[in-house]
């Protein structure tokens, strides 16, 4: 995993300026932009989902240094309702006072499978929001007094949490993160400090994503977008089959290329020096008229293979057009080519494309 930048609170990250002008049909690269502030990714205090008054519970002026993950190791419930996670809430410190005979929930906060957050212990929530001091815990023996203890609903021993589930984790970690400085690299599951099954194999297994994915939410990539246009040097080939026109003025550039649709692929290629893996947005531009294709191809290689997007040329040109995000690998490599194998008439037309980042 690549190296993780430090706490937001930190450092603010360098601005840099690269590429060439679209209109020259070079590639456009976006200046980075400023780490921010993680937010709140919506708590709901003790008294919102109705807790019962605590017993005597202890808060220190130290920060917490460390995050623990754990799973509840009850049923993977179905219910993603508001209702079902604060009854889930009353039900854990039901549990924890009544049978373990604790003074309060023992974790600091507890997040439901429908992906709602909720303050666990008292105190947690106003400490974490001030960004000093913290509850001493009772969920982890030896680091109650140094560690935020997140309990995640269900049981994660073969399956993974829900979409809405990881998603709040994250959210969640990052605002700890920011507000305590704590590095996201010292996000730990509960099986690190004492022998336990927990958070389980599955969602302990995760914990290396969770930490990129905390740290990229507290220091987020910087905006990254790419144009090559069919007159881009070294950036587009395409064979003697293509020609060339000047035709329509919903050109992108000085021209666009044209060619006749057959049964053979026969692709123009669009070059593109991808900086690191991850999502983007592929755009393109095109001239567009009633005798070009309907079906055109585009062909975008992706992580997972060559994927071919259809797209009617007979409208919607002279703008940028999206045809969808996908998971691209790093490398300077041919990306997005547009293909001659159609099922449609008319010329298919290669002009221009973009690649965002998101």
């Amino acid at each position: 995993m690549a190296p993780v930048p430090v706490p937001r609170r930190a450092v603010l990250r360098g601005t840099v300026l690269l590429g060439v002008g679209a209109a020259a049909g070079g590639l456009d690269l976006l200046a980075p932009g400023e780490a921010h502030a993680a937010t709140n990714p919506g708590i709901a205090s003790c008294a919102t989902w109705g807790a019962r008054a605590p017993g005597s519970l202890t808060v220190i002026g130290s920060n917490p240094n460390k995050i623990i993950v754990h799973h509840t190791a009850t049923a993977n419930s179905t219910d993603y309702s508001q209702a079902h996670a604060y009854a889930l809430a009353r039900s854990i410190q039901n549990y924890h006072m009544d049978v373990n005979g604790w003074a309060d929930t023992g974790q600091h906060f507890t997040i439901s499978r429908g992906g709602y957050i909720m303050e666990g212990r008292h105190n947690s929530l106003a400490r974490l929001n001030a960004g000093s001091g913290m509850v001493v815990g009772a969920h982890c023996p030896g680091q109650n007094d140094q560690a935020i203890g997140i309990e995640n609903e269900g049981t994660y021993t073969s399956v993974a949490p829900t979409t809405a589930l990881y998603n709040k984790l994250v959210a969640l970690c990052a605002y700890i993160c920011d507000q305590y400085d704590i590095s996201p690299t010292r996000i730990y599951g509960h099986r690190d400090f004492v022998s336990t099954t927990c958070p389980g194999d599955v969602l302990y297994s995760m914990l290396p994503q969770l930490r990129a994915d905390v740290a990229n939410a507290l220091n987020p990539p910087a905006p990254w977008s790419a144009i090559v246009d069919n007159a881009t040097a070294g950036r587009f080939t395409a064979s003697a089959n293509w020609g060339t026109s000047t035709y329509s003025s919903q050109r992108y550039g000085a021209d666009y290329r044209f060619a006749d649709p057959v049964a053979a692929s026969d692709p123009a290629w669009f070059k593109v020096n991808i900086p690191e893996t991850g999502s983007y947005r592929v755009d393109v531009w095109y001239p567009a008229n009633a005798g070009y294709n309907s079906a055109t191809p585009y062909i975008v290689a992706t992580s997972t293979g060559n994927q071919t997007v259809y797209v009617d040329q007979r409208s919607g040109g002279g703008a940028w057009r999206s045809i969808g995000t996908f998971t691209i690998t790093a490398g300077d490599k041919n990306v997005v080519g547009v293909s001659r194998w159609t099922s449609g008439s008319g010329y298919v037309i290669a002009d221009a494309v973009r690649l965002t980042r998101v």
